[in-house]
């Protein structure tokens, strides 16, 4: 017992003087009134060749030691994790005023650690001493498979906790192919991945679109009976927009005008019942949304494209959005400087054109990470599941399916970005999977 407690008790010593980089944590945070109770670090994890991966963790505010890891990571792809972090499911949000900050009482660190990895290269505060950012969905697997064994190589204490995956958007390209990497390291202690409205087929996303836009009444039914008679035949029941527009062109034409109104300008494309910030735009003059399949394909042989090609100076946001006070805050010298950002670090972007116009989209389908990582049938039918709202009453949450290894759960009157527009919900869903607890 002696011996063993000797071990023990020098193991601990070695990990303690290995673990968690002080040069790294982020002792002040500018923007609070008062500073957390929980620790936090920020600053760069290695990934390929000259590539340098910014990072920001947040212990949990629970038990550290104890409870999950949890990675998190935004889409585009192009999109920085630091917006998720301060706007979605972070324990601070930037105020209007791009300069203070209020903590989110539905911060996913109530239940986890919680690690904000941007990526790729170029996205965020993360860089190439290079300059080269050409990278593909492969590519990106690779990085952020190796920002990770960095991450537990600088912070060993955390190695044996639970390590989950979580992303949204094109997260759902991220997320599957990394988890491949991770679950093939035995290392890791990988338990499972969650990915919140994720492209996983861009044929089921792009039909999908259309269909949204009728049954939303953003095209009356004339506009309809005219698409499903260029594209299907006149049957609705499971038109192949996107299959059809590439090799038809009134079709294409037809499928371009309907895809226009959803992006044009006049809605919140994360959010259709949001009121447009900063009111209704041109999307030609002052917006190319960076968006995970928006249609944008060629034309089938012999039509004209309709896109517009657009300019550095736009403003790479989705329309109706506004991430001003965020792109305010994140800028601040004294917000670098307190997370450790090299004075010759770009300047934060929420979504930027590294991860577009050198970004090679290999996968239009991620079944077969899928099928690697998942197996099974259907466990329980879809129905609803609940949580206690601020007054302790119970409400519906939205519905669920269960499978065997796979929970699929929707949020009711949510957008795009759950953990804005719902967190309490979006709080007890995470809650629910980072704990293998039933959704009830």
């Amino acid at each position: 017992m002696k011996i063993l407690l000797a071990c023990a008790t020098f193991l601990a010593l070695i990990f303690s003087a290995l673990g968690a980089p002080a040069e790294d944590e982020v002792i002040s945070l500018p923007g609070l009134k008062k500073q957390p109770p929980w620790k936090q670090y920020s600053g760069y994890l290695q990934a390929s060749g000259s590539r340098r991966l910014h990072y920001w963790f947040i212990e949990s505010a629970n038990n550290p030691k104890s409870d999950p890891l949890a990675l998190w990571m935004n889409g585009g792809p192009g999109c920085s994790s630091v917006f998720g972090l301060l706007s979605e499911n972070g324990p601070y949000r930037v105020q209007e005023d791009g300069l203070t900050l209020e903590y989110n009482p539905q911060s996913w660190n109530s239940v986890a650690n919680m690690l904000y990895l941007e990526a790729p290269a170029g996205v965020g505060f993360s860089y190439s001493d290079d300059k080269n950012y050409t990278t593909d969905d492969d590519q990106v697997a690779k990085d952020n498979y190796l920002a990770l064994k960095d991450f537990f190589a600088k912070f060993p204490e955390f190695a044996t906790n639970e390590f989950f995956i979580t992303g949204e958007s094109y997260g759902g390209i991220y997320v599957p192919t990394l988890s491949v990497l991770v679950m093939e390291d035995t290392s890791f202690n990988f338990q499972g991945f969650a990915i919140g409205n994720g492209v996983s087929s861009r044929e089921l996303l792009e039909d999908s679109i259309i269909y949204f836009a009728y049954y939303h009444g953003l095209i009356g039914k004339e506009e309809w009976l005219s698409l499903l008679s260029v594209c299907c035949g006149g049957d609705g029941t499971d038109c192949k927009f996107l299959t059809k527009s590439q090799t038809s062109a009134p079709c294409y034409d037809e499928v371009t005008r309907v895809n226009d109104v959803i992006h044009g300008g006049s809605f919140d494309v994360y959010n259709l019942y949001n009121l447009c910030a900063g009111g209704v735009t041109s999307y030609s003059q002052k917006h190319a949304a960076i968006l995970d399949w928006a249609f944008d394909v060629p034309p089938p042989p012999g039509a004209r494209s309709r896109r517009k090609s657009v300019g550095s100076s736009v403003n790479k946001s989705a329309t109706c959005t506004n991430d001003t006070a965020l792109t305010t805050y994140t800028n601040l010298p004294e917000v670098r400087t307190a997370l450790h950002i090299p004075t010759n670090v770009q300047k934060w972007q929420n979504c930027v054109d590294y991860g577009t116009n050198w970004y090679t989209r290999i996968y239009n389908d991620t079944s077969k990470f899928y099928y690697q990582l998942l197996n099974g049938g259907v466990v329980k039918p879809r129905g609803m599941w609940h949580y206690m709202d601020e007054r302790g009453q119970k409400q519906v949450a939205g519905f669920v399916k269960t499978f065997d290894r796979i929970t699929y759960a929707t949020v009711r009157g949510s957008g795009h970005m759950v953990p804005t527009d719902r967190p309490r919900p979006a709080l007890v869903m995470f809650t629910n999977f980072v704990r293998n607890s039933p959704f009830a």
